[in-house]
């Protein structure tokens, strides 16, 4: 028996909730470089059978009760699927996204050739740029530049230049 999750081979996506589906599509499309892949809903766990235990179909699939959603899948590079959720219902909803610091805190970092033609880039485009570069001289990572930026529905985004491949410091890092 080995260790870790049985029969597991990669990440299959990253999700983030939106509060506008299209406008966010659009976003990670036309800004980050993505494209659609599908879309499917709306889900409305009003209009779907209940659970043998009581519970509705949201409730028991993704944990959040009387939940109405539509789902967008998007391709960015060729490397990561980014799946847009948006949530009509429930009306309690949070309407800020969690602060790296908060349980559930994410962000998604993106590799890039030239850290300031990116901050310029994404900061024309609707995006907050936080203080930064942190630049790594030294340890596991090293040489590296980072950036955090705020999409903007201020859902964190990471970018990282750095002049070799981080698990193979001989490798070129545009390669």
């Amino acid at each position: 028996m080995t260790n870790g999750l049985p029969g597991f081979s990669h990440i299959d996506h990253v999700g983030l909730t939106v509060p506008d589906l299209d406008a966010a599509a659009r976003f990670y499309c036309e800004i980050i470089g993505g494209h659609e892949l599908y879309r499917m809903g709306p889900f409305d766990a009003a209009e779907m059978p209940r659970m043998a235990d009581g519970r509705d179909w949201a409730e028991a699939h993704v944990n959040v009760a009387d939940a109405r959603l539509t789902i967008v899948m998007l391709q960015i590079g060729p490397h990561l699927m980014l799946e847009l959720f948006h949530y009509e219902r429930p009306e309690n909803a949070r309407t800020t996204p969690p602060r790296n610091c908060d349980w559930g805190g994410h962000h998604i970092a993106f590799k890039v050739t030239d850290l300031e033609i990116a901050k310029t880039y994404l900061a024309a485009n609707g995006c907050r740029v936080m203080a930064g570069p942190i630049v790594l001289e030294q340890g596991p990572c090293a040489p590296m530049r980072v950036n955090y930026v705020l999409d903007p529905w201020g859902n964190q985004l990471e970018l990282v230049e750095y002049l070799t491949q981080r698990l193979d410091p001989t490798a070129p890092a545009k390669s």
